[in-house]
Parts: structure tokens; C-alpha cells; sequence
């Protein structure tokens, strides 16, 4: 008996043990979570999460709201083009005109158009501020559309259903804005891309505008257009006509590449005063099928390696990123970015910390190295704060804050980099060469 009650006494004491044992192995397991430098989210150590904004938080109420404009209180953001950080307190951004400011619908069903149909459909956005007969002028943006077409011109009512306005902006720090370059609004036919060269002390502003075929130079302050790119309103493929170019990047003597673009199947190279230096690119096979290199379908984001000179290109329809050697026009590479995926804006910072993607379908920011390899990507699709519907252009400031436009979303965003983000997940700043 006595035995027994030892044995019992030892097994109590040692299913004791277990417990203790395992309580304490959970705890440090628990502790041990939120130690620095462990785990894979953008904030290492952090408990719980799922990086939905990323490495970053959304800054809030920014920018301010257009209504608050006077004379534009039933007004908001039309197609968020493209946005580029000169400073932390002049942020440009360009825009499809304005849409009108309204609340989300009440779900109702749709009979006419078919069985167990209703609008919105709940937990998606209730309108593409880009895409649609009636959503932000002047039609005819897709693929392969002609400006000049009237059967694809925009359908909507002007001044109802939009209002061709304040299609160039910049904005502070605190979300109100500070410049509004209302007197280009008749001369821009569909803004695409906005830049500030790094290389150019003056701080020159350049616009894309792919109905207009061309690129337009800007003094800093907006008040002279000191240079075309193109020849406006003409569309070609030579040294002096563009068939809708989207983007562009600088080298550092100045130089600079467009992406061309919606109609063209090309890259081209300028020198530093503008001048034709070479194009690369043919057409490639329709239906996103082509996979041989130097052929492009939808040639639209474009980034230039500071060190290499290498030259990184969204071959949007055929979803893959091209590279092109920078001083010949060569391809040299390409990889795939997803079957899904309409990779909309490329960006290469200073820092050589990888290719950046914006994407559109998949809503993600994607971080590559320059052999392609996938290294982190975050997003959410939706119209909630963080999320993205449509992302189409991105920039970041000197503070590392980074600003991305969403076409669909019909907004841009600002985030913060959160207190203890792993640097290697922000998007780094860009090459500041000749001004900070």
C-alpha cells in the first residue's frame, strides 16, 4: 500500500512537472513571439496582425476632402492618375477631372438586367471611378482605344456626372492644397504621369498625357511651359510622335525613357535637351500569349536602376517585367508577375533595395530583387482606408512617407512607416541627385 501511494505520489509530482514544464515552454513560446528580430511580419516580433497596410500606417483625412473647395461641396477626386512627392509638403497628383461626391447606395435588386442581381454588392466599391460610360472623362483609355474615336468618347453628362477641373494639384503636408494649376485643366486631354527629374536642379514638372501624345515640361512653379515632348495630338512611332506613352524614368546624365504606352509597343530614349537618341520594342502576339523577349504588349511603368543602367518595364498585358540594357535598348531579361496581375507603376530607389510593383487586379505592392525573385508583397483590395482598388501610380518623400494613386479607388493615400517596420519592406526613397 505504501508503494502504491509513493508511486501515485511520484506520478502526481511528475504529471506536475509536465505541466509546469509545459506552461512555462508556452509562456516563453508566447514571450518569445514578441522578441525583436523574430517572425516574418514588417514588424518583427509583433503578436497578432496580418500586414494588411504593410510595413506602414494610413495617415488620416489625407488629403483633405476637394468639397471642402469652395464652389466644389458636392464634388470629389475623379480618376487618381498618378502622384509624385517633390517634398513632404508639395505632393502632386494628377486626376481625370472630378466626380460627384456621394454616398454609398442602398443595395437594391436589378431585375432587368438579371436573376438575383443587386447593387452594390456588398463589401466591394460601389463605383470604378476609371472604368465605365459615365466614370471619369475622356473615354477611350483601354488598350488599343483611339482618342479620336467618337463611338468611344466618354458618354457622360458634363457637370453632372463629372467635371473636367483641377486635374493638376499639389498638396501639403497636412492634406490641403497648395497648388492648383487650373489654367492647364483645356490643355490636358488625359493626364497620366507626373515627375520631377532628380537630376535637374530646377525642378522642372513634367506631365504625361497619352490622348495627347505627348509629354509636357513645366517650370517648378507651373507658370510656363518651357517644353514638348512629341508632337501634340498626332499620334506615331518615330523620334518625334508617341501613340499614348504612360511613364517615364531619368539616368543620371539627364537622360530619360518613356514607356509608349497604351498603343505603342516601344520604349524610347531622349537625351538630357530631348533629343531622339534610339527605341526598342515591337508588337507582340495579342492575347497576353507573347513570352519572346523585346516584344511588348501595353508598355506602361518604367523604372531606370541608378547603378546599372538597366532598364525595368512593365509588359503589362503579357504580365511580366521586362529589362532592357539602358545605353542600346537590348533585352537583356524578363520574369513573370502573376496571370492576374496588371502591373501598373514600377519604382527603383536610391538604395537599390529591389524593383517595386504597383499593381492593379491583385492589389498588391510587390518587392523583387533584380533577378526577379519575389521578396515581400502586401495589399487588401477594397475602398476602406489602407486598401486599394486599382492602384496605378506611387511615390515616396524624404521622409520615407509613401503616396499611392488608385484610378478605380478614384483617391490617393498616404502612409506612415510604422515604428519598428523592417526597412527592408518600406519602399525606399527615390535618387535625389541634384535637389532634396
Amino acid at each position: 500500500m505504501r508503494n502504491a501511494v509513493l508511486v501515485s505520489a511520484a506520478t502526481l509530482a511528475l504529471c506536475a512537472g509536465w505541466l509546469v514544464a509545459g506552461d512555462t515552454l508556452v509562456q516563453g513560446q508566447s514571450q518569445g513571439q514578441t522578441q525583436p528580430n523574430t517572425g516574418f511580419g514588417a514588424v518583427a516580433g509583433e503578436k497578432g496582425g496580418l500586414d494588411l497596410t504593410g510595413p506602414y500606417e494610413v495617415v488620416a483625412d489625407w488629403p483633405k476632402p476637394l468639397a471642402s473647395l469652395p464652389g466644389h461641396e458636392n464634388w470629389t477626386w475623379g480618376s487618381a492618375q498618378a502622384v509624385f512627392a517633390e517634398s513632404p509638403n508639395r505632393v502632386f497628383f494628377v486626376q481625370r477631372g472630378e466626380l460627384p461626391r456621394i454616398q454609398r447606395p442602398a443595395a437594391r435588386a436589378l431585375p432587368d438586367v438579371g436573376p438575383s442581381l443587386s447593387f452594390p454588392v456588398g463589401q466591394a466599391p460601389f463605383r470604378n471611378a476609371s472604368q465605365g460610360p459615365a466614370s471619369s472623362p475622356p473615354g477611350a483609355g483601354g488598350p488599343g482605344a483611339d482618342p479620336d474615336d467618337p463611338k468611344q468618347q466618354w458618354q457622360g453628362r458634363m457637370g453632372v456626372d463629372a467635371r473636367w477641373e483641377h486635374t493638376i494639384v499639389a498638396f501639403n503636408a497636412a492634406g490641403d492644397i497648395v497648388d492648383q494649376w487650373t489654367q492647364y485643366d483645356k490643355m490636358m486631354r488625359r493626364p497620366h504621369g507626373v515627375y520631377i527629374s532628380p537630376y535637374d536642379a530646377q525642378k522642372h514638372v513634367w506631365i504625361v498625357d497619352d490622348h495627347s501624345h505627348a509629354i509636357f515640361k513645366f517650370t517648378n512653379d507651373g507658370k510656363q511651359l518651357v517644353q514638348t515632348i512629341g508632337t501634340p495630338n498626332q499620334k506615331g512611332e518615330d523620334a518625334t510622335h508617341f501613340n499614348r506613352p504612360t511613364f517615364m524614368s531619368w539616368f543620371a546624365d539627364g537622360s530619360f525613357v518613356v514607356a509608349d504606352g497604351y498603343n505603342g509597343n516601344r520604349v524610347a530614349k531622349f537625351d538630357r535637351d530631348g533629343k531622339f537618341l534610339w527605341t526598342s520594342g515591337q508588337p507582340g502576339m495579342p492575347g497576353g500569349r507573347e513570352m519572346r523577349l523585346g516584344y511588348f504588349n501595353t508598355v506602361h511603368g518604367i523604372a531606370v536602376d541608378p547603378m546599372t543602367r538597366r532598364v525595368y518595364v512593365s509588359d503589362r498585358s503579357n504580365r511580366r517585367i521586362q529589362v532592357l540594357d539602358g545605353d542600346s535598348g537590348k533585352p537583356l531579361d524578363q520574369w513573370p508577375v502573376g496571370a492576374q496581375t496588371n502591373l501598373q507603376f514600377l519604382h527603383i530607389p536610391a538604395d537599390r533595395s529591389g524593383v517595386w510593383g504597383f499593381t492593379d487586379t491583385v492589389a498588391k505592392v510587390a518587392k523583387w530583387d533584380f533577378n526577379g525573385r519575389l521578396l515581400y508583397s502586401w495589399g487588401v483590395l477594397g475602398d476602406f482606408p489602407g486598401a486599394f482598388f486599382n492602384m496605378h501610380g506611387a511615390s515616396v518623400d524624404q521622409e520615407g512617407n509613401l503616396y499611392i494613386a488608385e484610378v478605380g479607388g478614384g483617391r490617393v493615400q498616404k502612409f506612415r512607416p510604422r515604428q519598428g517596420a523592417n526597412p527592408a519592406y518600406l519602399v525606399g526613397r527615390p535618387v535625389y541627385a541634384a535637389w532634396k
